[in-house]
């Protein structure tokens, strides 16, 4: 781990990674939330019956 921060602290703007990051993390999940409360129920309703429906060209083979 030593070797790690000493490396790291040569490298100009490095205090700035994690703030980015966080954000990044933070904006995901702000945008997943905000896909999921305007997703329509009937569009949801579909969505989870996708895998339980039957496909006829599965049954074929």
């Amino acid at each position: 781990m030593k070797f790690a921060k000493q490396y790291l602290e040569t490298i100009d703007g490095v205090e700035i990674y994690p703030i980015i990051t966080l954000l990044i993390f933070f904006s995901f999940f702000v945008v997943l939330f905000w896909w999921v409360l305007t997703t329509s129920k009937q569009q949801s309703k579909a969505m989870s019956e996708m895998p339980l429906e039957n496909n006829p060209k599965d049954e074929d083979q």
